[in-house]
């Protein structure tokens, strides 16, 4: 007859809860930057304006480069509203790539942030929770 022992699974064990355990303790984002902060599309190749964002964490490494699976990008408001598909005078891709729409003039907010809240309804928009901005002016 053999006898099972659990000795040789504690080890084991005390290492699966303690990972289990550090899931919770993980970064959080603290605050956005975008750079340009203030971009004019006549002065870029094509009225295409590359904007980056930059975060800074609860833990290191902090500050990073946040790429698309960290932060959402939208043309929205200071208050960190992305309204959704309501034409708001440019568009910007998930890579913080812009560009005015076709005669609009003016200035419009570019956005990049973390989704709070994202509504069933997709011209409702969403909201951003923690979020930097930048001024865009269309020509």
């Amino acid at each position: 007859m053999t006898r099972f022992s659990l000795f040789p699974a504690w080890p084991l064990l005390l290492f699966a809860t303690l990972v289990v355990s550090g899931c919770g303790s993980s970064r959080q984002l603290q605050s956005v930057t975008l750079s340009p902060t203030v971009a004019d599309a006549k002065n870029f190749a094509n009225g295409q304006v590359p904007f980056a964002a930059t975060g800074t964490f609860s833990k290191p490494p902090s500050p990073a480069n946040l790429t698309s699976k960290d932060v959402s990008w939208c043309v929205g408001s200071s208050t960190g509203a992305c309204p959704g598909n309501i034409d708001t005078g440019a568009t910007v891709d998930q890579n913080g790539l812009t560009q005015c729409n076709s005669g609009f003039v003016g200035t419009v907010t570019i956005l990049a942030g973390s989704v709070s809240s994202t509504s069933m309804n997709p011209d409702a928009g969403s909201q951003l929770k923690v979020f930097g901005s930048a001024q865009l002016t269309c020509p």
